[in-house]
């Protein structure tokens, strides 16, 4: 492979990443505009890795076209976040299951690392508390087998959370009790504790942002 090409996918790589970083952090706000150049700048790259980045989330359904055709981030509405919910309590119970059969001892002693340093601190870092949700839910993916499945909870927990960090509708230390529900399932590879942990967990969290309206 030519030196520069490879050097072009990983600068675009790297901005995509930072740039979906940035949208599920809400620093880039649902409905700002993306404007090509400013943001190559800010990030130091050149308009073509940019190019591929924007493309590539735009494919994903978080940068979207508005009635002029302007590139914009996009709203995650209540309906896109419910729907998105829907889906994952179809799914993630299910993943959740088929983990226990194939979760890492060592990985969930990482997450309960996390999970204990969380509870911990009265006041934690709200990007501990989202790096930890995202560590949890993205390992029950990778671990239930099915890469599909994995990916497809990747993509609807994008919207989800989204939609919770832009109305800041999470607390700070959001599901401690359920969390660690879905961990002692894994730990004691329970398929059905996990199955229902996991529904326990997502229902609650659907709850909450229902009670927030």
């Amino acid at each position: 492979m030519d030196e520069s090409r490879g050097t072009d996918k990983s600068l675009a790589d790297e901005t995509y990443r930072t740039l979906l970083d940035e949208i599920l952090s809400t620093k880039l706000a649902g409905g700002s505009v993306v404007q090509e150049r400013r943001l190559a700048d800010r990030l130091g790259v050149s308009r073509s890795p940019m190019r591929d980045a924007l493309g590539r989330l735009e494919g994903q359904g978080l940068l979207v076209r508005n009635a002029k055709g302007v590139l914009t981030v996009r709203i995650i509405t209540l309906a896109d976040y419910l729907s998105s919910m829907a889906m994952r309590l179809l799914i993630e119970p299910s993943a959740a299951a088929q983990a226990c059969e194939h979760i890492d001892d060592a990985r969930i002693a990482d997450l309960q690392a996390m999970l204990d340093a969380i509870a911990a601190d009265p006041d934690p870092d709200p990007a501990l508390v989202w790096s930890f949700d995202h560590a949890l839910h993205q390992s029950v993916g990778e671990a239930s087998g099915n890469p599909f499945l994995a990916d497809t909870i990747v993509q609807m927990r994008r919207y989800t959370t989204i939609f919770e960090r832009q109305r800041k509708l999470a607390q700070r230390k959001p599901g401690l009790s359920d969390h660690q529900s879905i961990l002692e399932a894994l730990k004691a590879r329970n398929a059905e504790a996990a199955r229902a942990a996991m529904t326990l967990h997502l229902e609650q969290a659907r709850q909450n942002v229902l009670a927030s309206y």
